[in-house]
């Protein structure tokens, strides 16, 4: 039997433990206020609430974390409720960002030609030096935290993975200029049906994601940073689309040039291997899974270890932190491809993470909205969503009544949001297509059809043809 005095050992540490969300060093909890223990008396409580499922640890040897195990604490569900709450319209950029957007604003010509700078990766010091600052972190982990932090890897993937399927399929190819719209995608990720009057190369490039995405899913505890999944990684999301075939999964051999740019990447293979085994050794010293991911994101389009498909792979390497530790991943929900490639840009040509990193920390929020476990008590409406409430809803009640095909309601759509401002046609159409995966028996009401309307719709919509 546990006496008073070990129980209260067991709270006090428990309570120091749950300040630190993302996870305690055993120095943080042996220094915690009203912690008046030994080491080794510290070390056998801390084993005790392993034991009993109360805590869990990340990381290994001296770089061991403890984090509580059961689900989210009152005080991070809280604060996760007031963070994922929707926000104004809009990215905010950071002085430092607008300042990257105007230098890039300026013609090529009068931008200065630059080279890859060595010096960037190699001073990186992991677990010393940071792009992301405590509060950032701390901001993320609240944003990303799931109950499913003490399962196998991939948990929480899992869980979603249809939806997620869809999501990062369709925004991180948007991002390179796909033109499938979000139906387009869901129909042709779960029914292999591509969309009329698309390039074959397009529907490629989302089957590629989807492929990638359970790959790495699949991946379960031995998911990491190492060559043979980023290799592979890239192998999937290459596929049939390189020039060379042989190129796939193959470090780059040959000069590259960046579109519209004054950055010109390195040329000399041996040193992109070098540089590229450099990458993952840093990233998997990170203990951070944040700082994990906003590295990747970072330094692998900036090497350009590949002949293509560099971007993507970052976008996906990214996730490989969030996966591992069943956080919500980050699935790029509305970032506007312009900004996005002048963050990219700014990393390029003026070793300047700022707008790249805004745009990071905008996008997990985004992602986190639609991911995070615990956001039933959520009050405030999305602004976007008040703003056109009646148009979204009379054109889903439209399509279901009138027992639209998914062709026929996603032409209906584009006809629809082409009567908005410029500015909200890709969002509103977004939300009516996000509306019309997710409608369901328990939530067809909201649109004023019947169940057997609703069942009659959703038949023909889901059929495969």
């Amino acid at each position: 039997m546990v006496n008073v005095s070990t129980k209260r050992d067991l709270l006090v540490i428990k309570g120091i433990i749950e300040r630190f969300p993302y996870g305690a060093s055993i120095e943080d909890i042996l220094h915690g206020d009203g912690v008046d223990l030994e080491l080794r008396t510290l070390q056998r409580r801390l084993k005790t609430l392993k034991e009993e499922g109360e805590i869990y640890t990340s990381g290994g040897s001296k770089s061991t974390k403890y984090h509580i195990s059961h689900g989210l604490s009152l005080v991070m569900e809280r604060e996760q409720e007031k963070l994922i709450r929707p926000k104004k319209e809009g990215i905010s950029i950071s002085k430092e960002g607008k300042g990257i957007i105007a230098y890039l604003s300026k013609p090529l010509l009068e931008r200065k030609k630059v080279g890859y700078n060595l010096n960037l990766l190699k001073s990186y010091r992991p677990n010393f030096d940071a792009y992301l600052t405590y509060d950032e972190i701390h901001k993320l982990t609240v944003l990303g935290q799931t109950n499913n932090k003490n399962q196998p890897a991939g948990t929480h993937a899992r869980e979603i993975l249809n939806r997620l399927l869809i999501d990062l399929s369709w925004n991180s190819s948007r991002l390179e200029g796909n033109t499938y719209s979000l139906l387009d995608t869901q129909r042709l990720i779960e029914l292999g049906e591509s969309a009329e009057g698309k390039s074959l190369e397009e529907a490629q490039m989302i089957i590629n994601h989807k492929d990638a995405i359970e790959f790495l899913i699949q991946l379960g505890e031995e998911i990491d940073f190492n060559k043979y999944i980023l290799l592979n990684l890239h192998a999937l999301l290459a596929d049939n689309l390189m020039r060379d075939p042989n190129s796939i999964g193959r470090l780059r051999s040959i000069p590259v040039g960046i579109y519209q740019s004054a950055y010109t990447p390195l040329s000399i293979p041996q040193l992109i291997a070098e540089l590229f085994d450099l990458i993952l050794e840093k990233a998997k010293a990170i203990e951070n899974p944040f700082e994990q991911a906003f590295f990747m994101m970072v330094h692998l389009p900036y090497l350009q270890p590949f002949d293509d498909v560099n971007k993507r792979t970052s976008r996906l390497a990214a996730n490989i932190p969030l996966f591992k530790h069943n956080l919500s991943p980050i699935s790029f929900v509305e970032v506007p491809n312009e900004l996005y490639t002048q963050g990219i840009l700014g990393v390029y040509e003026l070793n300047q993470m700022d707008l790249l990193k805004d745009i990071f920390m905008w996008a997990y929020e985004k992602s986190a909205v639609r991911y995070a476990a615990i956001r039933q008590n959520v009050s405030e409406p999305d602004p976007f969503r008040t703003k056109y409430r009646d148009e979204i809803k009379n054109l889903i009640t439209e399509i279901i009544s009138a027992n639209l095909s998914p062709k026929e309601g996603s032409e209906l759509i584009k006809s629809k949001a082409a009567k908005l401002p410029k500015e909200d046609r890709d969002k509103f159409a977004e939300f009516v297509e996000g509306e019309l995966l997710a409608i369901h028996e328990g939530s067809f009401a909201r649109f004023r059809v019947s169940l057997s309307e609703f069942k009659i719709w959703k038949e023909n919509w889901s059929r495969k043809v």
